[in-house]
């Protein structure tokens, strides 16, 4: 991966919605050449997908908690756990840590009720979880923008 190809990556993380031919102008190419880089880049699995960025709030989905959960340390537990979680669209991140806590949830959901009811009915039900520990987000101070590309 050269210094185009990275400068490549930073604009598509500003804008995933760059024609072709803005993206080959920003980057100092013609179309045809920063539109192979561009299939390569997603061919090689650089490039992961193209998203949305949506509003929460528009979505009925303003209230985020972060979870710790203890997890029984037995590989069954664990991999129950995590396919368990696949099924909770409520969860919209899950990390398995070294350490303690075991796993790191984020949930995004309309409101402490709602969270209440996730809480009660699908987290604490799950087979092996040993302890939940939630962290209701007061504010978001940086969002997540992209992976800085360094030349």
């Amino acid at each position: 991966m050269d210094a185009i190809d990275r400068e490549i990556l930073r604009e598509l993380q500003q804008d995933g919605r760059l024609s072709n031919q803005e993206l080959a102008q920003r980057v100092g190419l013609t179309p045809s050449p920063c539109m192979r880089r561009v299939r390569q880049l997603e061919q090689d699995g650089v490039i992961q997908g193209y998203r949305a960025v949506i509003d929460p709030e528009a979505v009925g989905r303003g209230f985020e908690v972060l979870v710790s959960v203890e997890v029984r340390r037995d590989r069954e537990a664990v991999e129950a756990f995590e396919a368990a979680l696949q099924d909770i669209p409520d969860v919209i991140e899950a990390y398995r840590l070294f350490g303690s806590p075991g796993c790191l949830l984020r949930i995004a959901v309309a409101d402490l009720r709602a969270y209440e009811r996730l809480w009660i009915e699908q987290l604490t039900a799950l087979s092996g979880i040993t302890e939940v520990n939630s962290q209701i987000i007061m504010k978001r101070v940086k969002d997540h923008t992209g992976l800085p590309v360094n030349l």
